[in-house]
């Protein structure tokens, strides 16, 4: 009644599935949806990066959802910084650092938009950071789905006013759209410490590059340098972003000048307020691995409660004597356990419900491990 039964190699199999969920973010919601104004947009007194929630941040509901900064390629030909010089600095390499790691002779690379990190074709000089919170991208963000619109028209009032959402609708206001349109289930660009990666484009998979994004890490890098154009008033990140002659996509001339004068709070301000909705795909990632406890005709007959004997006879209902013909014995299963080596329990599954176990029947028992 005690006999353990042996699982083989060949009694157990693995499998690996991927859950999805999707994520809106909408620009209500991140641009000023409440009565009182940006009460769930936190400031570190820091000043190195703006925190955004879905709720007031003091509230105990309240979820972060992600992370704004901006950082400054101190090798690039941009405006001479005016503000916060070494705060820039450095969110820039500790990004770098993390997202695309260090090169031979022990440099950090520098983001660019090539698959290659080693490539120094094309640098970002100020790229801003989104750094979605775990609790939404989960494992990783699913490969095709980003999508970020932005608006290019004017600005009604900096702040908007409250409910109002973050574009004045009679400015003449556009929207244009950023995603991952050239990812696909076979994506490549693995060179990356932080795992793989994919070029942001506007429009379609052939539209021009403004940016990167990481799956694993949860954090898209935008080059607004390609993607907006600022006319008006850099340091307090007002006036309107109109569209380029030259590519026909917003072109910000004077973000060097904007990124350079002014806080990184208030260049984050100007963005975020200008995001009219962020979507996405998150990944939870399933590792199982199913045992097949097989439990033959002759096993398992006999229960392991010591009132299943008496005198050391069976005790099981019928006509004739105990142990004849008449009495077959039967059990029924409610647990399986699993032992490791050294027959130590590593694992207890419960059946939902009770199975008859009789000589004249044999079962396969499926256990599923889920990590």
């Amino acid at each position: 009644m005690s006999t353990l039964i042996p699982l083989k190699h060949s009694d157990s199999a693995q499998q690996r599935e991927q859950l999805h969920e999707a994520i809106p973010a909408t620009g209500s919601l991140i641009s000023g949806g409440y009565s009182v104004h940006d009460v769930n947009i936190k400031n570190p007194d820091h000043g190195m990066f703006q925190m955004v929630y879905d709720y007031p941040y003091l509230s105990s509901s309240a979820n972060h959802i992600f992370d704004i900064s901006l950082g400054h390629r101190s090798g690039s030909v941009a405006t001479t910084l005016t503000t916060q010089n070494s705060k820039k600095n450095n969110i820039y390499s500790m990004y770098m650092q993390l997202l695309c790691g260090y090169d031979a002779t022990g440099s950090v690379r520098e983001l660019g938009y090539s698959s290659s990190m080693d490539d120094t074709s094309t640098k970002i000089d100020f790229p801003m950071f989104l750094n979605f919170s775990r609790l939404l991208v989960k494992d990783e963000i699913e490969k095709g789905s980003f999508r970020l619109q932005l608006g290019t028209g004017s600005m009604a009032t900096l702040p908007p006013s409250a409910g109002s959402g973050p574009f004045d609708t009679n400015a003449g206001d556009s929207i244009i759209e950023i995603g991952d349109y050239a990812a696909t289930a076979t994506f490549n660009s693995t060179n990356s410490p932080a795992g793989e990666y994919a070029t942001l484009t506007t429009g379609s998979a052939d539209g021009p590059a403004v940016g990167t994004i990481f799956y694993q890490a949860g954090i898209v890098v935008l080059d607004v340098t390609q993607s907006l154009q600022h006319v008006t008033t850099p340091s307090a990140c007002t006036g309107s972003w109109v569209s380029s002659s030259a590519t026909g996509i917003p072109v910000l001339t004077d973000y060097g000048s904007a990124c350079a004068s002014s806080s990184i709070q208030v260049v984050a301000n100007g963005l975020r307020r200008r995001i009219y909705n962020i979507s996405f795909n998150n990944t939870t990632e399933l590792q199982s691995t199913e045992y097949f406890c097989r439990v033959a005709h002759y096993q398992a007959n006999y229960s392991n409660n010591p009132t299943y004997l008496s005198s050391s006879q069976i005790r099981v209902k019928g006509t004739g004597a105990a142990g004849s013909k008449k009495n077959i014995p039967f059990s029924y299963i409610t647990t399986v356990n699993l032992h490791g080596p050294d027959n130590e329990v590593l694992a207890v599954a419960k059946l939902s419900e009770p199975i008859k176990k009789t000589p004249n029947n044999d079962l396969t028992l499926r256990v599923r491990l889920d990590y």
